[in-house]
């Protein structure tokens, strides 16, 4: 889903079947007219596979909803909390302050916005549900009020310079609350110009802060927010290379001849690389899908001097001549991620739409025709969202590049007994720690295919589960004789007078097939014991996305309540239902895995 949809193609989707989607439900709060905000954020919802409940407020009710106790914001139990201030009310209270007063404006107002966020988050705390009180909090449009032209920089009397401090400090708040999420308008309206951001026309007889048509950007991006925090994430970027990372043809060109570097159209490419390679330092997956002889597309890689990315930055290189959506299907099952993750860009409209066809899930943007806009449009996008950032990000590449050479060994090997053997893995199991936290609740987040309850955390809600005695965390990280896995496993156990419940259980699925299942149930099992309590209880909460555990609680030993029968093929009445299990019953599994010793 891309943010080119118009409000009309919008309001076509709320007429839509809902009822198969999982539910989300926003609180809307703006201080102007928010209807079309909120018919877009429900329209690209549909798009995104959710269903957003949204309860709106009048406008112009931010702080009477929030310092009440007893207002309807607190009555919606809402799990994200849309925040929609305009830069025109905000600058009608400049306006109206002394000369004085304007000199702290930006600090009075973000405090201001501190206030108001922390109430909400202290009263939404005491909801039953855990996951309420996101805030997502839509910062101001750019503006200038010509006032002061160029020396606005150089005076705390205008206003321009204020807003840009009020927005600063808004970004400084994110980072230290952390269920603060920004939505940034600001650069969305700079990017767009006022010309398309805002109508005065609109704005004078509607109340309208946005031009019609620029309400389906700002509704895209915060879905693309609330979708980063529920693990809708894009994990990886497939790469092309002939005329989309370098200009010419390397196997008729030679690597020689590239269009690369800083002259001509070579600085599109060059450009297009450096934005890959940021990318792949923040974490996500670089591969390359080309229709090239192998060693020739690497000659360049490893021998062009103005070549930014390098054979180390690829995860999985895969060039020949066979089909592209073979080599992607290749590359998706050494990754082991869902295809709904994965971006793949192409210079060639034919190549682009064969892909569409073959794998309809696939994000395939459809690239200009002239290269040199290629950055632009895709950073246009705003396809690599996320809502939180981990040091192991940074050795993601170097992960699944040691997945690929297992793939390649597993085939080696008699049986799968033998190859697990050959692995000598070693895991470690510690509780949540202020080290782990990140990346735990980003496992939370991005996790969907392994997912027992798909029930999704922020690091602030991992670290009340990790201070609180009813509930057990534990975290998993896993290594062998190629590398360090990192954190690959979470489980969440609440206790339940006599018993545990699995609250969460989640695995990275670069680890399937290793025998983690069974190694993370003997864990829970001893998590018990020592616990003091006879039983386990758990649930299986289906997704469109999770069938890969159905079957995991029977698979693991655990057996409908009241209901001594093990059930290897649950039916669909009976996925939902309560499993146990009896821990004083249980045979530990077989494993490859050792437990680290402390």
């Amino acid at each position: 889903m891309l943010p080119t949809q118009s409000i009309s193609d919008l309001k076509k989707n709320l007429k839509k079947d809902f009822s198969a989607l999982p539910k989300v439900k926003l609180a809307l709060l703006a201080d102007s007219p928010s209807q079309l905000l909120n018919q877009t954020i429900r329209g690209y919802a549909y798009s995104l596979g959710w269903k957003a409940e949204v309860w709106e407020a009048d406008f112009n009710q931010i702080e009477r909803q929030i310092m009440d106790p007893q207002s309807e914001l607190y009555e919606s139990n809402a799990e994200f909390v849309v925040l929609f201030p305009s830069v025109q009310n905000l600058k009608k209270k400049f306006y109206a302050l002394s000369k004085e007063e304007k000199k702290s404006f930006a600090s009075y107002t973000v405090s201001h916005w501190q206030m108001l966020i922390e109430t909400v988050q202290q009263k939404m705390k005491s909801l039953p549900d855990r996951q309420a009180g996101k805030i997502i909090l839509l910062n101001y449009a750019a503006d200038d009020d010509g006032v002061f032209g160029s020396f606005a920089s150089k005076t705390q009397l205008s206003f321009t310079r204020q807003l840009r401090e009020v927005n600063a400090g808004l970004d400084k708040l994110s980072c230290d609350i952390k269920n603060l999420f920004i939505a940034d308008v600001h650069s969305l309206t700079a990017e767009a110009g006022k010309e398309k951001s805002f109508s005065a026309s609109a704005y004078v007889n509607t109340g309208f802060v946005f031009h019609l048509d620029f309400f389906p950007r700002v509704a895209y991006e915060v879905c693309a927010v609330i979708g980063a925090i529920r693990g809708q994430l894009k994990k990886c970027l497939i790469l092309d290379l002939d005329n989309t990372v370098w200009g010419g043809i390397v196997g008729d060109d030679g690597w020689e001849n590239l269009q690369l570097g800083d002259l001509g159209i070579g600085k599109a490419y060059t450009q297009l690389q450096q934005w890959a390679k940021q990318l792949q330092q923040r974490g996500i997956i670089l591969c390359v899908c080309s229709k090239n002889d192998e060693a020739i597309a690497k000659e360049a890689f490893e021998k062009h001097p103005d070549m930014v990315l390098k054979l180390d930055d690829i995860a999985v290189f895969v060039a020949n001549w066979e089909n592209k959506v073979d080599n992607i299907r290749f590359i998706q099952q050494v990754l082991n991620i869902g295809f709904d993750s994965m971006v793949f860009l192409d210079d060639n409209p034919f190549e682009r739409n064969i892909v569409r066809m073959g794998i309809p899930e696939l994000t395939v943007p459809e690239l200009p025709e002239d290269a040199a806009e290629y950055l632009g449009y895709l950073q246009s996008l705003h396809l690599f969202e996320t809502a939180s950032l981990s040091e192991e990000d940074e050795a993601r590449t170097q992960q699944y590049q040691e997945e690929a050479k297992r793939t390649l060994v597993q085939h080696t090997f008699a049986n799968e007994e033998e190859y697990l053997a050959s692995l000598k893995m070693i895991a470690e199991v510690s509780s949540f720690t202020k080290f782990n936290i990140p990346r735990v609740a980003q496992l939370t987040q991005r996790s969907n295919q392994f997912n027992l309850r798909t029930v999704r955390y922020t690091e602030e809600e991992i670290a009340a589960i990790a201070s609180d005695k009813n509930f057990i965390g534990l975290s998993f990280s896993l290594s062998d004789k190629y590398g360090d896995y990192g954190l690959i496993s979470v489980v969440i156990l609440k206790k339940e007078n006599d018993a545990l419940f699995i609250d969460t259980w989640l695995m990275s699925c670069r680890v399937l097939k290793r025998g983690m299942e069974q190694f993370v149930t003997n864990q829970i099992v001893e998590e018990a014991r020592r616990s003091g309590v006879k039983k386990i209880l758990a649930e299986f909460l289906p997704t469109p996305k999770n069938g890969l555990v159905k079957n995991l609680l029977p698979d693991m030993g655990f057996v409908l309540m009241n209901d001594s029968k093990v059930l290897k093929q649950p039916t669909e009445e009976t996925l939902r239902e309560p499993w146990e299990m009896n821990v004083n019953d249980f045979t530990p599994h077989k494993n490859f895995i050792q437990l680290k010793e402390k």
